[in-house]
């Protein structure tokens, strides 16, 4: 019987929080990934606050394959420059960076049952009072706020139209008060805020208690984000592999 070559290994990349829950829902995370694909290897690397840090789990990879799953939620400097230079750390490796989570529709679809459980109802689709706020965590980089802009305009068509407007905890504008003002003054006020987290941390504490009605928990082991992870990991395989190399960086797949 001939021996079945090895999958590409997938490396989750988790951005790393001092909050002690974020290590615990990305792990869970993972099992939900290896329980859809158990013959599949799934590594953990972060890119910074946590152990194990990202270039730390490709030095200790056999030679061979991976991919880098960025567990980040839209494109920014971590996905574009800082995931490529980890990889570039490992020579001993042929690496290929998948496309961050979002936007996507079962990104979308995670959101809307994370409102859901917070108390978002189907009524409130048609109660022009409503709205919603999309938090995220910010980037100055202008295609990371067009993915939340169009993760926002998905969960507003979900929600049969209901205004979502995003909003940044750092790094960008509007901030998350400013969004509810914003939506206050359209009329708009029961206003829900989603949590576009993949993990508990500060940002999404921060942006929770900013909220004046409900507020989603964040993603975490939903298992459309679990689907989510795996998709972005076969599309990555679906790409050639480049030769390993001490110079070239990986190309982010985007597709």
């Amino acid at each position: 019987m001939t021996e079945q070559p090895h999958p590409p290994t997938l490396v989750a990349v988790a951005h790393g929080s001092r909050d002690p829950r974020a290590l615990a829902t990305v792990n869970a995370l993972l099992d939900r990934v290896r329980e859809l694909r158990p013959t599949l290897p799934v590594r953990l690397g972060h890119i910074e606050l946590n152990a194990p840090l990202l270039t730390d789990t490709l030095a200790a990879h056999p030679p061979g394959d991976a991919v880098l799953v960025p567990l980040l939620l839209s494109r920014g400097h971590h996905v574009k420059h800082d995931l490529p230079r980890a990889a570039a750390t490992a020579p001993h490796l042929r690496v290929r960076v998948a496309a961050p989570l979002g936007p996507h529709p079962l990104l979308v679809e995670a959101l809307l049952a994370r409102l859901t459980e917070a108390g978002w109802r189907t009524a409130h689709g048609t109660d022009r009072a409503t709205g919603v706020v999309l938090a995220a965590a910010g980037s100055r980089d202008p295609d990371s706020a067009a993915d939340t802009r169009r993760t926002a305009r998905l969960l507003s068509e979900r929600l049969g139209g209901v205004p979502v407007v995003p909003a940044y905890a750092s790094a960008a504008s509007p901030t998350v008060p400013e969004a509810l003002r914003a939506l206050t003054a359209r009329g708009r006020h029961r206003i829900a805020v989603a949590s576009c987290f993949t993990a508990p941390g500060l940002f999404a504490a921060r942006t929770a208690a900013a909220a004046p009605w409900i507020a989603a928990a964040p993603l975490g082991a939903h298992p459309a984000l679990a689907r989510l992870v795996l998709h972005r990991y076969d599309q990555a395989t679906a790409t050639p592999a480049p030769a390993p190399s001490t110079t070239a960086e990986p190309q982010l797949v985007t597709a």
